[in-house]
């Protein structure tokens, strides 16, 4: 991540060959990070002050917030149950982005994903900005999310994304191995192979068709505004795909749209996409398996 490309497949990207000839491949990605927030419980020396449902409330320093930690634990307590059972009613897979410390604290989730099939990548040990981590500690925390998953999930990740990455985590990740890919970028609609790293895959990510924009002061007021969000970014990219296919990431996480008057709004999107022909919804491991096999890397690297 030491240089920048403005350019990408520039006006000729590769066309994506997705199963099925579908005009787009549909990602949708649960971010479980309930217990691995910021809190004095995890040894932190403040409470979590990000992305939770009382906007701008600040951190509290040596103490516990509880307010926010029961906003946290209706993700693990209700919401992802909630989500789970709309995913698996419609039998469509997902990829877990799970924090090392979340199934740490609550390994029913790992179990259950992994029994449906879904696939689960690593999020950091903990919820939290990697930005100012000793890399030696980021190190260690990479390896101990892999153990962790292994565990509880009975297979190794084969992806990543951090969220809030350091300037290490990418070389991190490919001195670790056994990645298929990384999702800690936000810059294009399909797969890469960056210049920096030739071996390694990423796959983006989108902050955009996200349900953490209901968070946020000038983002979703109601369901109605979320659907219809997704709903024109999957029509536009359709209609683009029947010449240049792409891909769509579909942000979720279980203390926001595992709420009741959120998750109608996820129902009804499901429901839309699965009326839909020529669409491939998918993990993100298959679009990587997907894309190795198509666009190979430019120098070898060993498989996951």
């Amino acid at each position: 991540m030491t240089s920048r490309d403005l350019e990408g497949y520039g006006g000729d990207p590769p066309h994506a060959q997705w199963p099925g000839e579908a005009c787009v491949a549909v990602q949708f990605v649960l971010n479980i990070e309930e217990g691995a927030e910021s809190s004095v419980l995890n040894g932190d020396a403040r409470s979590e002050s990000y992305l939770h449902e009382l906007y701008g409330r600040p951190a509290r320093e040596g103490e516990r917030d509880l307010s926010v930690e029961g906003m946290y634990e209706y993700g693990s307590r209700a919401g992802v149950w909630r989500i789970l059972d709309l995913f698996g009613d419609r039998n469509l897979p997902l990829t877990a982005f799970a924090a090392g410390r979340a199934l740490e604290l609550n390994p029913a989730i790992g179990r259950a994903l992994a029994a449906a099939g879904h696939e689960i990548a690593g999020h950091g040990y903990r919820w939290m900005d990697y930005r100012d981590i000793p890399e030696d500690e980021e190190r260690r925390h990479i390896s101990t999310t892999i153990e962790i998953i292994e565990q509880f999930c009975d297979r190794r990740p084969v992806g990543w994304y951090t969220g809030r990455v350091s300037q290490h985590t990418r070389r991190l990740l490919r001195a670790e191995g056994g990645f298929l890919y990384s999702s800690d970028a936000y810059n294009d609609d399909l797969p890469y192979w960056p210049a920096d790293a030739p071996a390694h895959l990423v796959i983006p990510y989108s902050l955009v068709t996200n349900d953490f924009r209901y968070l946020l002061p000038n983002g979703f007021a109601c369901g109605d505004d979320f659907f219809r969000l997704l709903k024109d970014a999957f029509d536009q990219l359709r209609s683009e795909g029947r010449r240049r296919p792409k891909m769509m990431s579909v942000g979720l996480h279980p203390r926001i749209s595992g709420h009741p008057a959120r998750a109608l709004a996820l129902a009804r999107f499901l429901d839309y996409v699965m009326e839909c022909d020529a669409v491939w919804i998918c993990r993100r491991e298959e679009i990587a398996r997907h894309w190795r096999s198509r666009y190979p890397p430019a120098v070898d690297s060993p498989p996951a």
